[in-house]
Order: structure tokens, then C-alpha cells, then sequence
């Protein structure tokens, strides 16, 4: 995975010319198809990987009335909000050339 934690990805919405999203492809929506493939991915490496950290801290109780605050839990989990989100990482790769696709239908053509 890409160090999603140093992206110049937006954190905010903002307005992205058109002309550059389906420059590559030339239909939008194949190129929106493909950045919103790619956010899916980026999206479940995000979860593996919060998960993974989470775990690390994790304390398994019988009782479900116990229930403890994990201050290293809460700041990872802080950490992860402030990321910019797995649309704009994608978008943010989509713009710099970084995602690799392919036209299946292309390929049955050539055959």
C-alpha cells in the first residue's frame, strides 16, 4: 500500500475539473468506475490495517459490563479520522497516473 499517511490528497471536498478525471480513459464514467475500484481497495487496506493496530491494544474481558477506555486505542482511531478518505486517495492517484487499468472489452476485440 502507497503511505496513504504523507498523500497530498484533499481532506475537504473539492472541485475537480472533468476534463482531467476522463483525460485517460476518455469516458468519465469508466474513469469514475475505476477511482471508485481503487477507494474499495485503498478502503479495506485501511480497515486491515486499523484493525491490526487496534488488536495490538485490545483487552478481552468475560464481562460485558466492563468496559475500558484504552487511551492508545482512541488516539489510533483519532489518527485514522484525520486521514483524507479512501475517494479522495483514490481520485488523488487517478490524477497522478498511479493506477494501473485495463480494458478487458479491448482485448476480446483484439482476439
Amino acid at each position: 500500500m502507497r503511505d496513504i499517511k504523507n498523500s497530498d490528497a484533499a481532506i475537504t471536498t473539492i472541485t475537480i475539473d472533468k476534463n482531467l478525471i476522463d483525460g485517460p480513459t476518455g469516458n468519465i464514467y469508466e474513469a469514475i468506475s475505476i477511482i471508485s475500484k481503487r477507494a474499495t481497495q485503498i478502503n479495506g487496506d485501511i480497515k486491515k490495517e486499523l484493525l491490526e493496530k487496534l488488536d495490538e491494544f485490545a483487552t478481552y474481558n468475560d464481562s460485558l459490563e466492563e468496559i475500558f477506555e484504552n487511551k492508545e486505542q482512541i488516539e489510533v482511531s483519532k489518527f485514522y479520522e484525520k486521514l483524507p478518505k479512501p475517494h479522495a486517495l483514490a481520485v488523488q492517484e487517478w490524477l497522478e497516473n498511479k493506477i494501473y487499468y485495463r480494458n478487458t472489452q479491448d482485448e476480446e476485440l483484439e482476439t
